[in-house]
């Protein structure tokens, strides 16, 4: 679930100006790596591709049916071992990532509905994994965005 939170938040606003750790083949090779990936332009690009449509799912600005054209060709094969039933997900590898990535969002959906979701301030582009018991977080990063959404408040409040 890191992993893909990671994705997510790997195109941040950082003082007003769009970031891409996926943009520069350089850095987007490095994020690949360092997530288990081997940071080909084919998989930085189908990691983009992934990131973005999974952004706007989270939004709730598409459907989960946008992901389709990325599981084009996987299959997932079932192992028996000591340890019980296992999956394996058999892709092409430099799809590998971006589809772990896609169905880490669905084994989120599915384990914690409706917890994965964008941070409520309206000028930051990260999202945040409500972990919880009462569901209500809202903001990415209580000292960034829930404390500058405090203090505008209060701003308002007392003008």
């Amino acid at each position: 679930m890191d992993a893909l939170l990671d994705l997510l938040n790997s195109r941040p606003l950082v003082n007003g100006e769009e970031q891409d750790a996926l943009g520069d083949p350089a850095e987007g090779r490095r994020w690949a790596q360092e997530h288990g990936g081997e940071g080909s332009l084919a998989e930085l690009a189908l990691l983009r591709e992934a990131r973005d449509t999974l952004q706007d799912i989270v939004r709730g600005e598409s459907s989960p049916v946008a992901l389709s054209p990325l599981l084009e060709g996987v299959h997932q094969t079932p192992e028996i071992t000591s340890d019980g039933l296992q999956w394996t997900v058999r892709t092409p590898p430099h799809a590998r990532l971006a589809v772990e990535m896609v169905l880490a969002w669905a084994a989120t959906e599915k384990q914690l509905p409706g917890r994965l979701r964008p941070c409520a301030n309206s000028e930051c582009r990260l999202f945040l994994l409500d972990r919880s018991r009462a569901n209500r977080a809202r903001w990415c990063s209580m000292a960034v965005c829930g404390n500058r959404e405090k203090a505008r408040r209060h701003y308002e409040r007392t003008r």
